[in-house]
């Protein structure tokens, strides 16, 4: 499973972050960006969390 954040959506609220740290960072922008890939097996409902609680629907996950 892969994560991605679209830049240009990403509103910085950084809920992703809070949700699932193994996964997502802030940026030097403020920006979340999914800082490993693949997903750890471990991580991957908070992931699907994270994806699924983003307010901007920034995140994409890809099996």
């Amino acid at each position: 499973m892969k994560a991605a954040v679209d830049a240009k959506t990403c509103i910085g609220c950084g809920l992703c972050v809070d949700i699932c740290p193994a996964v997502f960072a802030l940026n030097a922008d403020n920006l979340a960006a999914a800082v490993v890939s693949p997903v750890p097996t471990a991580a991957e409902a908070t992931c699907r969390e994270a994806a699924e609680n983003c307010p901007a629907e920034a995140i994409s996950i890809t099996e």
